[in-house]
């Protein structure tokens, strides 16, 4: 039978699972895990909820890898992606614009007080672009000697080479330590570490002098400092105090380096405020942004960036511009759904809401606070969080077992439960979040399961 009339025939549930497991390579999963615990076969989306080809439903509480803001099937993106289509579907950006991308860029530097939008497809390029922007900056100010970066500890930037070069996740980082560029990791201000008595602000403090140590001993060779602010998601949720952003702006101007915000996963919304680092009342030079941009429907990236940073680059010479490139960069359709995730941050005037929604979500989960497990209960915007004492071998994989056992998609990193739901979820919803969550605890932490997969963006 020619491949064409074997995927268009219907199949059963059995029949989808093998066939996915001969031809798809699932991201970030030791595919063997699945012959012991099977991919769920998925149908459909129906606001917060993930229904399987039986019709059992799954609460999103992961927003599909952090990227759903409003619901699966939101109609006004639906509809912005439906009219974008009768007139260009995608076309160059080398040579040629669309209303929909200049929309986008003029809309982004209004939110972000940066211009010159540059774009990718995901989380990772737009990193890439960021520390090659940074670094070719430098050299076309004839310091090639600025070439090396500045990460946290526990940082997660994306699994591309160059993000991965600035990573400290040992199980991504390890294999293709040979492959990468060597950057300088400085202490995470990880408010979990606080010494007895000392208040998370104390903490990002400390952490800043160890940062101003690091810049001193680099003179002259850092490019940029790269961090994710506020939340350090790969870390296990590590959150952390504003004051460390305000003193790494002040560290960067000071010894002449860029300040490279990593949005991609705490922007739009997702600590409280638009972008997390105007808690802290800073401007980064490159704000990287991608995941929540088209509210899960498309895969999308944008670098922001300074006038000072565009200006390097525009000259006669050809060398000195910036030649990257990405076949899809900044694709109408999923600009049109960009512009939709804005619209409706504007009508609903969402950030407030998301206030009152916290507030209601967090009383309601304050019993897993209280479970004798729970560790380093907490919570930012649109995020909650919290350790679990002494997990076992196993423990993520089990948990993840339990908790779609009960009706709710949640994959802990390593012994950290986490919630990152779509900001759509109701009450009654956040409520049964809360009972499974709790639920599940119990049985993971009872049984066990080979295996633990790590779960990140």
């Amino acid at each position: 039978m020619p491949v064409s009339e074997s995927v268009s025939q219907p199949m059963n549930n059995a029949d989808l699972l093998d066939r996915s497991r001969k031809a798809v390579w699932h991201p970030c999963t030791q595919m063997k895990r699945h012959e012991r615990l099977p991919l769920v076969p998925l149908s459909h989306g129906e606001g917060a909820w993930l229904v399987d080809c039986d019709g059992k439903r799954y609460l999103d509480a992961v927003s599909s890898w952090w990227v759903n803001l409003f619901g699966h099937g939101e109609p006004r993106i639906k509809a912005a992606i439906k009219a974008q289509l009768d007139t260009l579907e995608h076309a160059m950006l080398a040579g040629f614009t669309h209303r929909p991308v200049v929309e986008l860029s003029e809309r982004l530097a209004a939110r972000t007080g940066l211009g010159h939008a540059f774009y990718g497809s995901d989380g990772a390029s737009a990193v890439e672009i960021a520390l090659k922007m940074s670094a070719h900056y430098w050299r076309n100010h004839d310091r090639p000697e600025k070439h090396r970066y500045l990460h946290l500890g526990g940082s997660y930037h994306g699994e591309t080479l160059g993000a991965l070069g600035v990573t400290d996740v040992p199980v991504f980082r390890d294999a293709y330590a040979p492959l990468l560029r060597g950057a300088i990791a400085v202490p995470s201000p990880d408010w979990r570490q606080a010494a007895p008595g000392e208040t998370p602000e104390q903490v990002a403090l400390r952490a800043a002098l160890a940062l101003e140590a690091a810049f001193e001993r680099h003179p002259g060779e850092i490019a940029a400092l790269i961090l994710e602010p506020l939340v350090q998601g790969a870390a296990g949720m590590a959150m952390y105090h504003p004051a460390y952003l305000a003193r790494a702006r002040a560290l960067c101007d000071r010894y002449h380096a860029h300040l490279i915000a990593d949005e991609i996963a705490v922007g739009f919304g997702r600590t409280g405020t638009f972008l997390a680092c105007e808690q802290a009342a800073v401007r980064p030079d490159f704000v990287c942004l991608s995941k929540g941009i088209t509210g899960g429907f498309l895969p999308l990236a944008a670098v922001l960036t300074t006038d000072t940073v565009y200006d390097a680059f525009y000259d006669d010479d050809v060398a000195r511009g910036f030649l990257h490139s990405h076949s899809y960069t900044g694709n109408p359709l999923a600009c049109a759904a960009a512009l939709a995730v804005l619209d409706i941050f504007d009508s609903d005037d969402v950030l407030a809401r998301n206030r009152e929604r916290a507030a209601r979500w967090s009383t309601r989960f304050a019993p897993l606070a209280a479970h004798p497990r729970a560790r380093h209960f907490r919570h930012l915007g649109m995020i909650w969080a919290f350790d679990v004492a002494d997990a076992p071998a196993g423990f993520a994989s089990a948990y993840f077992a339990a908790a779609l056992a009960r009706g709710v998609l949640l994959r802990p990193i390593g012994g950290t439960i986490y919630f990152m739901p779509p900001y759509t979820m109701n009450d009654d919803e956040a409520g049964m979040l809360a009972d499974a969550a709790l639920e599940a605890l119990d049985a993971a932490l009872a049984g066990s399961a080979e295996g633990n997969d790590v779960a990140v963006a």
